[in-house]
């Protein structure tokens, strides 16, 4: 992923905490962040790719109410509405208050949608560089494995070594999986790659 750019470096406007939500993910997986206000909806996307972890590897979308802000020239995101350009928006300009919500979904056809929520307003901080990843709980689903009734059956598999495709499923993951994993130190290596 490219760095974070296009907003000022330390100081300037406030910043926020968002809780970041896997939608109908039970046990919760979830992610608590502080970014910049003025952060634009493209570099949050960079953000939430990091924290979860995702592979940037699909098409995404910002959903507030009936409006779609994500990448002007990517096709089928909003099923036929206007996608307003993503990288014209900040953070701070769609949801301006706390507990302000709106959704990101990423991978169209696994459908991963994902509450966002500003929990806090906090004051400028100078010595503010990056991202940063405060908590999160449990592992992100691994893309490309049909959303959660997908990821919940390779769980139910992964769980079961008499199972025909347990195997199989252990090789396409690569080895073994845990599903409460959550390397907060690794989360936040990666975000220091990100700008403020």
């Amino acid at each position: 992923m490219k760095p974070i750019s296009g907003t000022k470096a330390g100081g300037g406007g406030p910043l926020y905490q968002l809780k970041i939500t896997l939608q109908w993910s039970k046990p919760a997986i979830w992610r608590r962040v502080v970014v910049r206000a003025d952060l634009t909806l493209d570099r949050l996307h960079q953000v939430i790719q990091r924290v979860m972890p995702w592979t940037d590897s699909h098409m995404h979308q910002f959903i507030l109410g009936k409006t779609y802000y994500g990448v002007t020239n990517q096709e089928g995101g909003d099923m036929g509405g206007e996608t307003l350009n993503e990288k014209r928006h900040t953070l701070a300009g769609i949801v301006p208050a706390a507990k302000g919500k709106f959704s990101y979904e990423y991978d169209f056809g696994d459908g991963w949608l994902h509450d966002l929520t500003v929990e806090k307003v906090l004051p400028p901080d100078a010595n503010f560089k990056h991202p940063v990843c405060l908590a999160g709980k449990n592992a992100c689903p691994p893309d490309d494995c049909g959303g959660l009734p997908g990821y919940y059956n390779l769980l139910e598999v992964l769980g079961d070594p008499e199972n025909p495709e347990h195997d199989e499923m252990k090789d396409w993951l690569g080895g073994e999986w845990d599903a409460a994993w959550f390397d907060l130190a690794a989360v936040n290596r990666g975000l220091k790659q990100l700008k403020a």
